[in-house]
This record gives C-alpha cells, sequence and structure tokens, in this order.
C-alpha cells in the first residue's frame, strides 16, 4: 500500500479522510468528515519481535487479537487491553483505550514507546523522546494528526494464560466504593457490572470482579467456537422486560460471600467477542453507548445522580460498567481517564434518549467529569472544549487532510 499516494489523491479528491481500522467505535470518531476513509487492515504484518524483553513491533492494521496469538504462547500479553481484541493496533493509540487495570498501568499509550507517522507528506518516527508534541497530539488524537503506519509497543510478562478472579455481589452503590477501596490496590485488575434500573436502597447494585493473572498454568489459547447474531431483528431485543428480567437473574445468580474462581483469559477480558454481530440484538434502529468519568472529589455523588435519573427514565442497558480510573497520567493530550470512576451503558436507540442524555450530561458537566469521544455520538462542542482544554493543540497538529464527523461537530 503506498499510503502518501493513497492519501494525496482522497484528500485531493474528497477534500479530507481519516484512517479506519476495524470499525469498533461506538461514534462518529471514527468516521471522515468527507465520508471517504482509507481502510487500514491491509497493514496487517509483523516487523519485529523481541520475546527476551516483551516489546512487539506491527503495522497499524494487525489487531490486538492478532498481538494475542503470539505474544501469550510466549509469556506476554498486552499491559492494556479494551473490551474487546478485535481493535487494530492505530485504533488503540488513536483512542488511547483503557481497561479493567487503569488503577495500575494507565491507558494503552503508557505503554506505546514510538510509532510511524505519516504527517503532512513526511514520514517521522515518535516518540517519548522524538517529535514528542505529535507524539503526545496522536495519542488518543482520533486519527487527526495523520496516519500511524506501525507502532512499537512494550508488553507485561505472564506466567499462565489463566485469570484468577475474586467475584462478590454489592447492594449499592455505596458498597462499590467501599470495596473498591479495599480491594482495588491489591488486584491487577478491578471492574463491577451494575443494575442500572435498580431504585431506593438498591441503588447501584451490581457485582464486583477483581482478577490477576494466573501465577501458575498453561500459555494457551482460548480456542472456544463463536456463536452469532445471525439477523437483525425490526425491533431491539434489549426493553425493559428482558432487561429486568436479566439484571434480577444475573444479580441473584452472583455469590454474596467473595468467591474466587479461575477462568480463561477471553471470558474475563472480552465476554462479547464469542458472540460474532451481537450489535444486532438491538434492531435496526441501533444503541447509543454513554461513557463518562467522574473526578474522585464528586463521584460517589454523581454516579447516585446518575443512575437514579437512569432509573427514574425507564430506560435501561443490560451492560453496564463501574470501575475506578487511577492516577498514572497518559502522555496523550485527549486521553480520557482521569482519577476517578467511569460509568459506561449501552442503551438502545430510541426517541427518549437525546432527553436522557441531556440530563445526564449536565450531572457530569456539574462534577467536573467528561465524555469519552471514542463513545460518543452525542456530545455538544462546548463540553468537549471545556472538558478536554488541550483541543487546540491537537488542531494545531492536526494534518489538514484528515478530519472527522466527530472534529467538526465539537470544534466548529
Amino acid at each position: 500500500m503506498d499510503l502518501p499516494a493513497l492519501i494525496e489523491t482522497v484528500s485531493r479528491t474528497y477534500g479530507s479522510t481519516l484512517p479506519f481500522g476495524n470499525g469498533r467505535s461506538y461514534g462518529d470518531s471514527c468516521l471522515a468528515a468527507s465520508d471517504h476513509v482509507l481502510n487500514m487492515r491491509a497493514l496487517d504484518r509483523f516487523i519485529e519481535v523481541d520475546w527476551q524483553n516483551g516489546r512487539v513491533t506491527a503495522e497499524a492494521g494487525v489487531t490486538l487479537a492478532q498481538i494475542l496469538e503470539i505474544s501469550i504462547p510466549n509469556g506476554w500479553f498486552l499491559a492494556v487491553t479494551p473490551g474487546t481484541q478485535f481493535v487494530t493496533l492505530g485504533g488503540a493509540i488513536a483512542n488511547d483505550v483503557h481497561g479493567k487495570n487503569h488503577h495500575v498501568r494507565g491507558t494503552f499509550g503508557n505503554h506505546v514507546t514510538e510509532f510511524g507517522l505519516l504527517h503532512k507528506n513526511e514520514t517521522l518516527i515518535c516518540s517519548p523522546t522524538q517529535d514528542q508534541a505529535l507524539f503526545r497530539a496522536t495519542i488518543g488524537g482520533l486519527g487527526l494528526t495523520g496516519v500511524v503506519s506501525w507502532a512499537q509497543i512494550q508488553l507485561i510478562p505472564i506466567q499462565s494464560s489463566q485469570i484468577e478472579s475474586t467475584l462478590v455481589r454489592f447492594n449499592n452503590l455505596g458498597e462499590f466504593f467501599e470495596l473498591s477501596s479495599q480491594l482495588d490496590h491489591q488486584h491487577e485488575y478491578s471492574v463491577a457490572w451494575i443494575d442500572c434500573l435498580a431504585k431506593g436502597a438498591q441503588l447501584g447494585r451490581g457485582v464486583f470482579i477483581v482478577g490477576d493473572h494466573a501465577p501458575y498454568g498453561s500459555l494457551t489459547l482460548n480456542k472456544r467456537n463463536k456463536l452469532t447474531v445471525p439477523l437483525t431483528p425490526p425491533v431491539s431485543l434489549i426493553n425493559n422486560l428482558s432487561l429486568r428480567g436479566f439484571n434480577e437473574a444475573y444479580w441473584r445468580k452472583s455469590p454474596v460471600k467473595r468467591t474466587r474462581i479461575r477462568s480463561e483469559y477471553e471470558p474475563f477480558f472480552y465476554p462479547l467477542d464469542r458472540v460474532l454481530h451481537w450489535n444486532r440484538i438491538y434492531g435496526n434502529a441501533g444503541f447509543q453507548q454513554f461513557q463518562c468519568v467522574i473526578p474522585d472529589a464528586n463521584a460517589q455523588i454523581a454516579m447516585t445522580q446518575l443512575l437514579k435519573t437512569i432509573a427514574d427514565s425507564g430506560n435501561g442497558s443490560f451492560l453496564a460498567v463501574l470501575k475506578r480510573c487511577g492516577e498514572c497520567n497518559s502522555p496523550g493530550l485527549l486521553s480520557f481517564p482521569l482519577p476517578g470512576a467511569s460509568l459506561a451503558l449501552d442503551f438502545p436507540q430510541s426517541a427518549s434518549l437525546k432527553k436522557l442524555f441531556a440530563r445526564l450530561d449536565v450531572i457530569v458537566r456539574e462534577a467536573g467529569g467528561r465524555i469519552y469521544p471514542a463513545k460518543d455520538a452525542h456530545m455538544s462542542g462546548s463540553d468537549f472544549r471545556t472538558a478536554y482544554p488541550e483541543w487546540e493543540q491537537v488542531e494545531a497538529l492536526r494534518d489538514p487532510s484528515m478530519n472527522s464527523r466527530f472534529w467538526k461537530r465539537v470544534t466548529e
């Protein structure tokens, strides 16, 4: 692939373009303002691996799943991984993804050692010590600074591909914060599922999960057969009736006392990856995700307000994830996490969602929080510019041939 020539041709013909990975973003940050993107999946080769030090250099179209396929048998794992392994290396950098261990290792960008960037018809190598400004603007920069053609990342050593985790259900949001304070610092991974329909004394009830890489066992890949949703139903299968039944059953089957289990890595990190085309369950209208982070000082109060507003609205989410973010700063200028609590929910698209999101936005804004650009399809320009004051530095370094629907929406 002659990337410089392709970028020039597409941008000259259509005005702008944007690198596009594996299509796992939920909002419009991955959609070119011109509607003409560069499909990066063809850049799917490994360039160099160093199993002694745990470093992998690969082209930007390689997926995290492909990295795990070769790293796990050699005793290494991704330092940070999001909730799907089907994102590309370039996409993970562009969105500065985070995972269940932000309190320990920060974001994906914290483990990127260098990358190649096609920026304004120049081929540059960016790192923490070389072209630092572009390095910081590109990590979490939503593909706007140019095209990442390859990258080198640092992995973490593991003794086994299995995960030892502890599960316990909690009765309300206050208990979540107590468990988080007790357990987060003791474990590599920490996350909670929340019943967002619960009200009253049970507001914010859920299941708390912490985990670590097992200290012994085999270094084997998960080879489970994938399930699939074969067609898109005319209406969403996620509704109040199905949600209430699922949430009640899931909460009640979860252990009352702390229970240790051992599992393969895929169901722990990537539960939805086993179900191909899972998004089809939302019907033709699809879904929107709302993900915010609230600073520690206001986290419990704001999360209470958010969950009460959601429960009162009658709009629910079967995928409601609450976790704490740590103090590890990302090099990325537009990195999403900050020290506090993050809440992510998937809502079936409906006429009432706009009003609900507007109410949630007010709570986030007043609490000093922010919305995740990689998952967003509604954030106002004023909220974005307030929450991400360094956006102007990214704009100053933006490659003029790159622009997205998201960027136009929040900066113009």
